[in-house]
């Protein structure tokens, strides 16, 4: 079994990988890429089928395992999700899809490896920024070499400041955030692995989203461990389900806010 050290080489080199590929892939193609919908009704451009692509070609030469990615079918992900207990990677090659082909300059590459489906290492990257997120299971989490998280934080939930996606959750509950916010301010800034990643380096202290896919989390969600924070399926259930199911998501920075913010939660949904 790999060491914490031999894992955050891998996620080292991750990295590099993927640095190299956004540069080739994704930012030439940025503010000229033409969008396209796919079956479900979601965005998709030449920069995400291309990167996907790329990325399919590469990452099992670094870790051997079959690549699960957002720009598959439905059947083709769940059987991918079914042999590949042992070593999966797990992609979204552009993350913030809409940001992307609208010259938002907030979006990001999330890729993590999962063994007995549970994310070992993984990289989020955007390349406006170049700003690097990565970890390993067991050694911390780090942007652009510097550990997470960046700053402390609010220690009350009166004090936070949220990440929260409207748009996704009941409308009890939006209206209830709304009316009486228990936190003090709130921000949606339309990349999911981008947002996991703001809290684990503090500048998000909590956060909530009503419908994220395996592969808008599998990455961010270990930065964020790795980093202190904590998270949890709204239901209460597994994050980690397979590709088939959406989930809706509560983290926060650190235990005592994520106790906090998910009673408040469960008090008002």
């Amino acid at each position: 079994m790999p060491t914490a050290a031999q894992r955050l080489a891998r996620a080292r080199a991750l990295e590099s990988m993927v640095r190299d590929i956004a540069r080739e892939e994704i930012l030439p193609r940025y503010l000229k890429s033409a969008r396209n919908r796919k079956a479900d009704g979601s965005l998709f451009t030449e920069a995400d089928v291309e990167s996907q692509r790329r990325f399919t070609d590469a990452l099992p030469q670094l870790m051997p395992g079959p690549v699960l990615g957002e720009e598959m079918s439905a059947e083709e992900q769940a059987r991918l999700w079914s042999e590949g207990q042992r070593g999966l990677w797990c992609i979204d090659p552009i993350d913030g899809t809409t940001n992307f082909a609208n010259g938002i300059p907030f979006f990001a590459v999330s890729i993590a490896y999962l063994v007995d489906h549970e994310p070992r290492f993984g990289v989020v990257y955007n390349p406006i920024t170049d700003e690097s997120f990565y970890a390993a299971k067991g050694a911390g989490a780090f942007l652009n070499g510097t550990e997470l998280p960046l700053r402390g934080g609010a220690s009350q939930l009166k004090d936070a400041v949220a990440g929260v996606d409207f748009k996704r959750i009941s409308h009890h509950l939006g209206d209830e955030l709304a009316v009486r916010p228990p936190y003090y301010s709130q921000r949606n800034f339309g990349s999911s692995a981008l947002e996991w990643c703001f809290v684990a380096a503090g500048r998000l202290d909590v956060y909530l989203h009503g419908g994220q896919m395996l592969w808008d989390y599998a990455a961010g969600q270990l930065i964020l461990s790795e980093s202190g924070g904590q998270a949890i399926a709204l239901d209460g259930g597994t994050l980690m389900a397979g590709p088939a199911v959406k989930r809706g998501v509560i983290a926060a920075a650190s235990p005592a806010l994520f106790a906090e913010w998910r009673a408040w939660l469960q008090a008002h949904s």
